[in-house]
């Protein structure tokens, strides 16, 4: 192999795994008081927006305000909270004593039994606290057929979705989330590095991936990689993957994008270079993918628009002769999602958004550009929001010759 790439193939799976240490050992799990804080910035949101209860699902909602880990399935699991923080979870009769060890914050609990409707407990609840005629704010991740059961039975009540609630305490981070947050990223930037350097002609994508899990493993995520897209050759222009991966060749295209769940939250981080030697369009086009996310990064202002951010990387694009907006080659997706307990929540770096950055909030900055039957590119790093504006969680990627910075 050519190595002109720095830090890309040269090495093994053995030999990378073995330099893999534990990364965890000092990471603070999110804390009772940072559950009972957010509980009380929920009301307070509840109160601004004349909402009387509130139903959190199981899934990430829960979890961030309880801090309860529940699944959600067919079965009503969740809890109440009403304007005046007081909280109640509706559970199974059969659950109660595996939720008991569960749930982190104290609260009541009410049961429905197998043939009984939870719905109506719902209605219930809300009559023990004179909230018959409610405006009830639900779970936006909820199903259908949990919003479908409450609103039926509970016909005098005003139904809303609960996202301006949710998404408004949960878009900025605390500085223990983003310290969280910031070792899981270290964590699978350590794993990208070693990723790169087992590639060889000839490896398979499964191959790859298998080692990227066993890497966060070593690295002290017992639950291996949350997910792991890897692309080779022309495969790359598709964001999300292809149903039948290629195996690498000599001077092919590489997208790795990957991530790991620690204490909840969640790191993703995409690299894009070459095994061997790259064609003068791919270096041309990474050169503009590494300036168009500094065109990102640098309007991140605080109170800035998050649809200004989509625009500056967009104009970058423009300037160099793609596209403005969605048209290949050029850029097909929004430029940026939230991350935190979920991999894409609020907010979203897109066209429109009239969302403004304020100090905590958690981005991703990936504005991939994609040439039609030959090859994607993708940098995706994150930031963060401070008082001073925009910080990096991870180095953005150095120069094609030496993308990882070695």
């Amino acid at each position: 192999m050519n190595k002109m790439t720095i830090g890309v193939g040269g090495s093994n799976a053995t030999i990378e795994l073995e330099k893999i240490t534990n990364m965890t050992q000092n990471v603070q799990p999110i804390q009772i008081d940072e559950y009972l804080l957010r509980i009380q910035k929920a009301t307070r949101l509840m109160k601004e927006n004349s909402v009387d209860a509130l139903y959190l699902n199981a899934g990430t909602n829960l979890y961030y305000f309880t801090g309860t880990q529940w699944n959600p399935s067919e079965r009503m699991v969740g809890a109440l909270l009403f304007d005046d923080g007081t909280l109640k979870y509706i559970v199974p009769k059969f659950e109660e004593g595996t939720f008991k060890k569960y749930r982190q914050v104290e609260a009541d609990i009410y049961c429905w039994e197998e043939h009984e409707s939870p719905y109506e407990l719902v209605g219930k609840l809300l009559q023990k606290k004179n909230k018959t005629n409610a405006n009830l704010a639900i779970d936006e991740s909820a199903s259908y057929f949990l919003v479908d059961g409450i609103a039926k039975v509970n016909s005098s009540c005003s139904i809303q979705t609960a996202q301006q609630i949710t998404a408004g305490c949960r878009m900025q981070k605390s500085a223990n989330e983003i310290a969280i947050i910031q070792q899981a990223k270290e964590i699978t930037m350590a794993v990208q590095r070693a990723a790169a350097k087992i590639l060889r002609p000839g490896i398979s994508v499964d191959e790859v991936v298998d080692f990227i899990n066993e890497a966060h493993i070593k690295a002290g995520i017992a639950s291996g990689s949350y997910f792991c897209i890897v692309l080779f050759a022309d495969d790359t222009q598709y964001p999300h993957g292809v149903a039948v991966p290629q195996t690498l060749k000599e001077n092919d295209a590489v997208i790795v994008d990957t991530g790991c769940r620690l204490e909840g939250y969640l790191s993703d981080i995409t690299r894009s270079y070459v095994y061997g030697i790259p064609s003068e369009e791919y270096k041309t086009i990474w050169d503009l993918e590494k300036a168009a996310q500094l065109a990102a990064f640098e309007a991140a202002k605080n109170g800035a628009t998050c649809g200004s951010v989509d625009d500056a990387a967009r104009k970058t694009l423009a300037n160099a002769g793609l596209s403005a907006d969605y048209t290949l080659p050029g850029l097909p997706h929004r430029v940026g999602h939230g991350t935190g307990l979920d991999i894409h929540e609020y907010p979203y770096l897109v066209r429109g958004s009239e969302i403004q950055l304020l100090e905590g909030m958690v981005v991703s900055n990936e504005p991939m550009i994609c040439v039609p039957g030959k090859f994607g590119i993708r940098h995706e790093d994150h930031f963060y929001m401070t008082k001073e504006g925009p910080k990096w969680f991870t180095t953005p990627m150095q120069s094609i010759e030496n993308p990882f910075g070695y």
